[in-house]
């Protein structure tokens, strides 16, 4: 604690800061990377007018409750006022759109990546680059309003991304790390920057528009892990901190993407490795040895923090209706007068889920809370259904949504292993539907029918991935890579809790997604008929 509370006086510990989706979290970690103080803000994205945003009050009153969360708990633990830091890292939800003028004014409301109504833009992006391009994707987002004929975009003149918005408003640079990029706009392997042979086909595209811009100049910069990316000024100080404790003039590392800090939490950005992150939604990241043979719609090329391509099986949905029914079994038991603590509830039912049957004795459900890509469903409709013969036990229910929750993210994983041949060596897991310790990880290994493993320090999750890229900003020697600083001095060879495969989980994950696969026409009359 004597050496933490020094750290923090003298400005040697490293600050990261994501943008969840359903929670804002800082971590600040001192010289040995461990974390030392945290501070949270919960939030939500908003349905308003057939967009899923959050406003720009939402944003800042967020991240000054969460900075104010994290300095209350320093000084609960080391009795100092927490006034400055070594260096800082933003990191928020990948993806989106958020457009500006000249002025600075944002034009529409934020448009996050849960938005999938970008359908047209994908396929002929997709088309024209030869190269898949996500509905969710910054450059889907612009091209569809340009097909909708939207006025504002004569007006743009910058558009990035909710983590290179953030860094921008408390430094003035327009950039963003390269992993977070690749989610805007496709990266050139061979320059580390966006490809300049599609932007000029896009160009070109929209020529006859009569635009004043070129996609260039409204694009952000592209920077690299351990690059400096820009000071905090005096307004980004108190944007941070009203009370006007917080110094200007701290070091900002690049703005990455929660799927770039996900790789630096759990020491996955060489090649060979890989991690699924799973909360709200669920997405995998595999560092790749060579490109894949062909492009697929559910396989997205992005990049790692320093540029390595990486092959990501992203997913809308994950655990938002588990969070749903175990709010069902909590409203039902406070009818009864028992109080229970939400940890204890959903590690119960994630436990009773190992109970189940293997294929979950005939009961089927998809979880799509909103609308899920990978199965071509633009809107969502949770569902459940089952035979009139199933085996309806608590324990096949809970074991139903956990596999739902893994359903698409296994279509697209299974291109990845079985198609193409991508090999791994290890999977490292994160996020809340790990958190009941061996239920998620069990289930996990299931699915992908590949050894899972899972750190106690992966349970930090992004803000703290996004801390260690802050901490190799400031500290990294020279020619030192991110690998070799996650692997030597971060990670140190801690191996984590690795759980193989059990052959009859994934015989029985294999019989359920075969009734997954076959009932998507339901799902598709739901999403139709159920207005």
């Amino acid at each position: 604690m004597g050496n933490a509370k020094e750290a923090i006086e003298n400005g040697r510990t490293c600050l990261g800061i994501e943008f969840g989706s359903t929670r804002i979290k800082g971590v600040l970690i001192d010289e040995s990377y461990a974390p030392i103080a945290q501070g949270s803000h919960e939030w939500e994205n908003r349905y308003e007018n057939g967009i899923w945003t959050y406003s720009l009050e939402d944003i800042w009153d967020g991240l000054q409750d969460c900075y104010s969360d994290l300095a209350a708990d320093v000084q609960k633990k080391y009795g100092v006022e927490l006034t400055t830091v070594g260096s800082i890292g933003f990191s928020a939800m990948m993806h989106g759109y958020m457009a500006f003028n000249g002025e600075g004014k944002l034009l529409v409301p934020f448009r996050t990546w849960r938005n999938s109504a970008q359908a047209d833009a994908s396929k002929k992006l997709t088309e024209l680059f030869d190269f898949h391009i996500p509905e969710r994707w910054s450059i889907a987002h612009l091209y569809q309003c340009i097909l909708n004929g939207e006025e504002h975009v004569s007006d743009v003149r910058f558009f990035t991304t909710l983590a290179g918005y953030i860094h921008w408003q408390l430094t003035g640079e327009k950039v963003l790390g390269v992993g977070e990029a690749s989610g805007m706009f496709p990266i050139d392997p061979a320059t580390g920057q966006f490809d300049k042979g599609m932007i000029e086909k896009f160009d070109d595209l929209v020529s006859d528009k009569g635009y004043p811009w070129k996609l260039a100049d409204i694009l952000p910069g592209v920077m690299s892990a351990g690059e400096e990316a820009g000071v905090l000024t005096e307004e980004g100080a108190r944007k941070i901190d009203p009370r006007g404790l917080l110094k200007a003039g701290i070091r900002l590392c690049p703005p990455e993407g929660d799927a770039g800090t996900g790789m630096a939490a759990t020491n996955a950005v060489k090649q060979r490795t890989g991690n699924v992150s799973a909360g709200t939604s669920v997405f995998s990241m595999v560092v790749l040895e060579k490109n894949l043979s062909k492009a697929y719609e559910e396989l997205d090329i992005v990049t790692t923090p320093t540029g390595d391509p990486v092959a990501m099986v992203h997913c809308n949905n994950c655990t938002s209706d588990i969070n749903a029914w175990a709010g069902i079994f909590k409203e039902f038991a406070e009818l009864f007068g028992i109080g229970l603590d939400s940890n204890k509830l959903y590690t119960t039912l994630f436990k009773k889920a190992l109970e189940g049957d293997n294929d979950c004795g005939g009961l089927l459900s998809y979880n799509y809370i909103s609308g899920e890509n990978i199965t071509g469903m633009e809107e969502g409709r949770p569902m459940f259904v089952r035979t009139p013969d199933a085996n309806f036990t608590l324990a096949n229910f809970m074991r139903t949504h956990l596999f739902s929750a893994l359903g698409a993210l296994k279509i697209g994983n299974d291109i990845l292993f079985k198609e193409e041949n991508v090999a791994v060596d290890r999977i490292t897991g994160h996020g809340g539907f790990f958190k009941t310790p061996g239920v998620g990880q069990k289930i996990m290994a299931a699915a992908l029918d590949v050894p899972v493993t899972c750190m106690e320090t992966a349970g930090e999750g992004g803000p703290w991935g996004m801390a260690l890229l802050a901490a190799y900003m400031l500290q990294r020697e020279s020619g030192e890579s991110l690998g070799d600083f996650l692997e030597n001095k971060v990670f140190k060879g801690e191996a984590g809790t690795t759980m193989e495969p059990d052959v009859a989980d994934v015989n029985g994950f294999n019989r359920f997604m075969d009734r997954y696969k076959k009932t998507l026409p339901a799902e598709r009359a739901a999403v139709d008929n159920l207005k």
